[in-house]
């Protein structure tokens, strides 16, 4: 099956008992069972089942085994948020006295929850220029995962996957990568060698700017080595399932970031328009951009002939940037991407807005930028608008 078809029909059929087309909302916090035994052997794994909608939910099932076959992953877990999917995959690998080694240029709340991560004892290594070579002079004994984006937000640098898994795979680290900007329509990170994939599927997966949601998704590949991972000792027997029973049987089950049914049902319906929208974001943002990206080549390498609905300009001052964006007509000032409407933000004074100036300064963030996430509008209709606010304001 190709890319749209396998969103409609691969590990989606007509519900059994009453048809229906979408899987229904199990608007349910609890599932009962004739005997006592039965929830029992849920409760222990030796039968499948839901028991508690904290813990599992057929809805939210669904929508995980979608993203599964998205990414071409043996299987997903869904979070309340996308925050929330990266700290249950970081948090169920690394312990007090780990170090992460991270891309400098990723999303501002990532630095934000690194910096709570010290409080724990867990250290963040940041590289500067994203080179592999520079990723491996990072790692050090302590060092126990890599953590990237497939593209910097919103500095729009692009992580070179295979050549970074080359040096995660020399090293035994599992390589997790974040690929809500360009989500699974244009690259699958799992298929270049990475180990996890994380998604905000609040964005491009929703696609509408309605549920906030987060998805983690394990390839199965990773050999979790007990004496640099001891806490898989007891999770070893589930084989390549280790990541995933390990999560959902500790940290997901115990902090309670689960994805309500109501927004993993939105995201079930916005997932199978993802293939079109993604193909007519990508191409209007590549219509609205004027310029080279230096990071053009490796995009092009890896990704599928489209390069994401995101693109980020400097105004020349903090005040142009505003006045800019308050004069378009049809740019929404708002904190998403992803959304069907065009979407931009002034990053430097929101979203990284906790940041100190030193992470700005490694984000590619400047007073003068601006962040546009575009639409499904029609292309002459949004250059036209922004000719009209940059000539007013120039």
């Amino acid at each position: 099956m190709s890319f749209n078809t396998k969103l409609l029909h691969d590990h989606h059929a007509v519900e059994e008992k009453s048809g229906a087309t979408l899987t229904p909302i199990y608007q349910s916090s609890a599932f009962s069972y004739e005997t006592a035994e039965e929830l029992e052997k849920v409760f222990m794994h030796s039968k499948p089942g839901f028991s508690y909608t904290r813990i599992s939910n057929p809805t939210v099932a669904a929508f995980e085994n979608r993203m599964t076959v998205l990414e071409g992953g043996l299987a997903s877990v869904a979070c309340a948020s996308g925050m929330a999917a990266i700290s249950n995959a970081l948090l169920n690998i690394v312990q007090s006295g780990d170090e992460i080694i991270s891309s400098s240029s990723i999303f501002g709340g990532s630095i934000d929850l690194f910096t709570d991560f010290e409080a724990l004892g867990i250290h963040t290594v940041y590289v500067r220029g994203g080179s592999p070579e520079e990723y491996e002079s990072k790692i050090t004994e302590r060092t126990k995962l890599i953590f990237a984006e497939v593209i910097g937000n919103p500095k729009l640098d692009v992580l070179d996957i295979r050549a970074v898994a080359k040096v995660a795979q020399r090293h035994q680290l599992p390589l997790i990568v974040d690929n809500t900007s360009t989500s699974a329509f244009v690259v699958k990170p799992l298929e270049l060698g990475a180990d996890i994939v994380i998604n905000s599927s609040s964005k491009y997966i929703n696609g509408s700017g309605n549920s906030i949601s987060g998805v983690i998704t394990d390839s199965g590949r990773f050999k979790w080595v007990l004496q640099r991972y001891p806490g898989f000792e007891k999770y070893k027997k589930y084989g390549p399932f280790a990541f995933i029973a390990k999560l959902r049987n500790g940290i997901f089950r115990n902090t309670g970031a689960c994805l309500s049914q109501f927004n993993a049902y939105l995201n079930l319906l916005g997932i199978e328009t993802l293939g079109i929208r993604m193909e007519r974001e990508c191409t209007n943002a590549l219509k609205l951009a004027t310029f080279p990206s230096p990071w053009h080549t490796t995009a092009k390498k890896q990704f599928n002939g489209c390069f994401g609905g995101i693109l980020t300009f400097r105004a020349g001052s903090k005040e142009k940037a505003f006045q800019i964006m308050n004069q378009l007509k049809y740019g929404i000032i708002a904190s998403n991407i992803g959304d069907t409407k065009l979407l931009v933000i002034h990053p430097a004074s929101t979203i990284y807005a906790n940041s100190t100036p030193a992470e700005k300064l490694l984000a590619g963030i400047h007073d003068d930028l601006v962040r546009v996430s575009v639409g499904l509008e029609d292309i002459d209709d949004v250059i036209q608008d922004f000719e009209q606010a940059i000539a007013t304001n120039s």
